[in-house]
Order: structure tokens, then C-alpha cells, then sequence
């Protein structure tokens, strides 16, 4: 069975190959005429197939796609060819190959005409769950959800696999505190969440609004964030009040966190604040850390 370790490597390794076939031994196609193998050339699991051979999967997370950068990546194919290959699988039933990963290429290769497409062939069959992974990994590690298509995404695979928060968090290898601020996005009213589906309320001030319990508050404070009188920092303080948090005194505030393998964390401001601002404070100190990580930054 595909590991997410497995699919990890596989998706990275897409992004840094090129396409143009390799010097690999030729796949052993169907002697005979099988619609699996109708307009299609390969090296191994790696080759070409006829564009309409190709189908995209209706449950892939990511729905919209901007005709804007559509036109610019089939620009991009149409001066430097195709650069990596899109992953797909086969469909029984519908006789084609259905997009696993790279449904945007597909469609930037139909806009600029192309009559076949470079793919990665998956010949074993991938369970609902192992699709789905394969799918948010990829556009994880390239950004390309929207917030509450990510948000679905997350909350599908969780209940594919029965897993928590933290399980899907350590299996996709994102932060805990991105998958838990994206969940809170679907308690919001359906308005306002279409409100960020269209780009229109930012997820970050959206999410400060699922802080509240009453869907009135959430939909006026959603308003004046649209017409902009209220900004995500500001939604924050707002939310805060509401809540009833405490004004932050004069003075100044610092406090120390053991961990259990002798790490402390120390946090510390020249006024005073409420541990509304200390989660948000090592929130984004968590985020930096991580970044550090992925970049190879040494401490020492």
C-alpha cells in the first residue's frame, strides 16, 4: 500500500523533473486493443497519451482555477513545452485516465491546443483515501487551494480515515494550527463562507470571526472587514472585546513555558496582554520556526 512517506517523495520529485522521455525500457502495453493503452506512448510508468484520453477527478479538492493563470501557464506551454508531467490513473469504468495530480496542467494544455499530454502513469490501484492524500499533498506543497476547499479537503480525509486533527497534521506534514484554522472556516455561516470562497473576506480575519458564537456579530464584523473598515488585526480586537477579554494594562508582561525534554519557552512584551495574545504571538513564532526548518536554517 502507498505510505504518505511514499507519495511525499513521489510529489517532490515531480517538481524537479523535467519531461522528455528517458532511455528506460519500453512498459508492456495490452497485445491487444485495450482502451488503457488507446493513444498512448510510455517509457515504464512515464509517457504521453492523447489529451482526451484524460479526464479530470470530480472530487479533486481544488475547484477553481483563475483564467488568468490559465492562459499564462498555456502560454508557458506553448513557448517551453510541457515541464513536468501530470499524475493519473485508470478508470475502469470510465475507460479513461483520471487526474490524480496536475489538473491544472490539463487544463492549460487544452487551452493551448495541445493534442496529447505528458503523464505519470499510477498502474496499481489507489484506495479513495490514498487519492485524496496524493491530491492535498501536492497542493499543499504548491499552495494552489483556496481556503475552504482546503478546509473540505482536510475535513474528508479525516473522516476517509476516522483520523484527528493532529493524525492528519503529522500525515500530511503541515502544522496542526493550520489544519485546526481551516476546519474552523466550515462553522461558519454558508454567506460567509462564500464570501471567502470568492476572495472577497480574507481567511485570516474569517477565521478571528469563527471566535465568536453569534452568527449576527460574525455577518456585521464580515461587512465592515468587505468594505474595508476592518482589518484581520483589528477584527482580532474586536473579537477579543466581544469576548470580554480583559484591556491590557500598563505594565509590562512576561511568562516562561517548560517543556517535557527541558525546553523553555519564554515570552515576554513591554504591556501587558491576555493569553488571546500569547497564543497568537507563538502562533506566528511557531510558523517562523517552521519556515526556518524547511529552509535549512541552522541554530548553531
Amino acid at each position: 500500500m502507498t505510505t504518505t512517506k511514499d507519495t511525499l517523495n513521489r510529489v517532490e520529485s515531480f517538481l524537479d523533473e523535467s519531461i522528455g522521455h528517458s532511455a528506460e525500457a519500453q512498459p508492456d502495453l495490452a497485445p491487444v486493443s485495450n482502451p488503457r493503452d488507446a493513444g498512448r506512448t510510455a517509457t515504464r510508468n512515464t509517457g504521453r497519451v492523447d489529451i482526451d484520453r484524460v479526464i479530470p477527478d470530480p472530487d479533486q479538492p481544488r475547484a477553481n482555477f483563475t483564467e488568468e493563470s490559465l492562459e499564462q501557464l498555456a502560454q508557458s506551454l506553448r513557448d517551453k513545452g510541457q515541464l513536468h508531467p501530470i499524475h493519473v490513473r485508470w478508470s475502469e469504468p470510465a475507460e479513461k485516465w483520471i487526474i490524480v495530480s496536475g489538473e491544472r496542467r490539463w487544463r492549460a494544455s487544452q487551452l493551448a491546443g495541445l493534442t496529447t499530454i505528458e503523464c505519470r502513469f499510477h498502474e496499481a490501484d489507489l484506495s479513495e483515501s490514498e487519492v485524496r492524500e496524493q491530491q492535498l499533498i501536492e497542493n499543499c506543497l504548491r499552495e494552489d487551494l483556496q481556503p475552504l476547499e482546503e478546509a473540505k479537503a482536510f475535513q474528508a480525509l479525516m473522516e476517509l480515515n476516522g483520523w484527528t486533527g493532529k493524525q492528519l497534521a503529522e500525515a500530511l506534514r503541515v502544522s496542526p494550527t493550520r489544519i485546526s484554522r481551516m476546519l474552523a472556516l466550515l462553522k461558519l455561516p454558508n454567506d460567509i463562507q462564500q464570501h471567502v470562497a470568492h476572495g472577497q473576506l480574507p481567511a485570516r480575519t474569517a477565521y478571528e470571526l469563527t471566535r465568536i458564537a453569534d452568527e449576527n456579530t460574525q455577518r456585521r464584523l464580515a461587512r465592515q472587514a468587505m468594505q474595508g473598515q476592518l482589518s484581520s488585526q483589528a477584527a482580532a480586537r474586536k473579537v477579543a472585546q466581544h469576548r470580554g477579554k480583559p484591556k491590557r494594562p500598563s505594565t509590562g508582561t512576561q511568562l516562561t513555558f517548560p517543556s517535557e525534554h527541558g525546553w523553555k519557552v519564554t515570552v515576554s512584551a513591554s504591556c501587558k496582554g491576555t493569553y488571546y495574545d500569547i497564543e497568537q504571538a507563538l502562533d506566528e513564532a511557531l510558523t517562523e520556526v517552521r519556515h526556518r526548518i524547511d529552509n535549512g536554517v541552522q541554530i548553531f
